[in-house]
C-alpha cells in the first residue's frame, strides 16, 4: 500500500466547505455498517469547526481524509470523542488512529479536569480507545446530560436504549478518566 501524508489538525471555519461531505459520509458509513450512528447536520459539524472543537484530516491535495468531533456535557465534567469518520478511500492508513489521537490531547487541553469518554460499535475504536488509556464502563458512568441523551435519537437503536431505561445499549461506552490516570502514575 502507497504510504499518503495527511494534514490532521483542529478544524476551524476555514474548513466548513467540507461539512456537507463529512455529514453524508458519516450517514453513508453507518447505513453500509448496519449500525447506529447519531446524525449530525452540516451545521453542527461547522459549529464545532468554528469553536474549535474538531480535528480533521487533508491530504496534501487538500482533499477531505477524517473528522472527529468534541462536545463538553455535565457543565464540563464529561467530554464526549464523537463522529470519526475516514473517507472510505483513505481507510487502511491508520488515519483513524491519528485523528482519535488527535482529539484526545485536544479534549485534555480544553477540558483537563474532563472525564473523556465515547460510544462504539467498532472493534478497531475500542482498541484505539483501550490504547489511549479509555476502559470498558456501564452506561451509568457517563453523562446524565440530557441533550447528551437526545443525541442519540436519531441513531438506529434508539429504540434499544429507551427500552434498556438507557442502561446499555448495542454501543460500548468507554471511559477516559484523569483522576485515575493522576493515580497511576
Amino acid at each position: 500500500m502507497e504510504e499518503l501524508a495527511f494534514h490532521i489538525g483542529v478544524a476551524n471555519s476555514t474548513h466548513k466547505l467540507y461539512a456537507d461531505q463529512i455529514a453524508a459520509e458519516m450517514e453513508n458509513s453507518a447505513k453500509a455498517r448496519g449500525t447506529g450512528i447519531a446524525k449530525r447536520s452540516p451545521a453542527y459539524l461547522e459549529a464545532k469547526m468554528d469553536e474549535g472543537k474538531a480535528v480533521i484530516a487533508l491530504t496534501t491535495a487538500g482533499n477531505w481524509a477524517g473528522f472527529c468531533y468534541i462536545e463538553a456535557w455535565g457543565h464540563g465534567k464529561f467530554v464526549a470523542n464523537s463522529g470519526l469518520i475516514v473517507a472510505p478511500e483513505y481507510r487502511q492508513y491508520g488515519l483513524a488512529r491519528k485523528i482519535k489521537q488527535e482529539v484526545f490531547k485536544l479534549s485534555q487541553e480544553k477540558y483537563p479536569e474532563s472525564k473523556i469518554f465515547g460510544l462504539t460499535t467498532g472493534a478497531a475504536v475500542m482498541k484505539i480507545n483501550s490504547e489511549l488509556g479509555y476502559i470498558p464502563v456501564s452506561y451509568s458512568a457517563l453523562t446524565d446530560d440530557e441533550e447528551f441523551w437526545k443525541g442519540c435519537q436519531s441513531c438506529v437503536n434508539f429504540e434499544i436504549l429507551t427500552a434498556k431505561n438507557r442502561q446499555n445499549c448495542l454501543c460500548t461506552a468507554m471511559l477516559f478518566d484523569p483522576k485515575s490516570k493522576k493515580k497511576e502514575s
